[in-house]
């Protein structure tokens, strides 16, 4: 029997069933693919987060040796505890400004993925045909 003749003969059960099959593999190529996307992209995403975290040591390392040199600048026109008084106080000023700006975008901080949740909450009805 030729396939067009078979399809002209199927039950509306086997119809079904085929549907429900091909979905079922659709769904399931889907979270494969998505599963792969997204070790691609938390492997790509771990790289950048370790070249992140090697910018921050060396700018660590940066504003550490300024700071000291800055205090050794400072201690040839005064004592060096007032030097190192005077810079340990310009980073307490610049920590508070910092702290505040992050306090404040915290609170603007709307939430996890908002979006992704709006769309999911839409899947139910649009299955439904609203």
């Amino acid at each position: 029997m030729s396939a067009p003749e078979k399809e002209r003969t199927q039950s509306v059960g086997d119809l079904v069933g085929d549907v429900t099959r091909n979905m079922s593999t659709l769904v399931r190529q889907e979270i494969d693919l998505a599963k792969a996307e997204l070790r691609e992209e938390a492997t790509q995403a771990g790289k950048a987060g370790g070249m992140f975290a090697g910018a921050a040591l060396g700018g660590f390392l940066t504003v550490l040796f300024i700071s000291y040199a800055a205090w050794w600048g400072l201690s040839n026109v005064m004592d060096q505890g007032w030097a190192a008084l005077i810079v340990a106080a310009v980073w307490l000023v610049i920590t508070a400004v910092l702290a505040v700006m992050g306090r404040k975008k915290l609170r603007q901080f709307r939430g996890v993925l908002p979006r992704t949740q709006q769309t999911a909450r839409q899947v139910p009805d649009a299955l439904r045909g609203r």
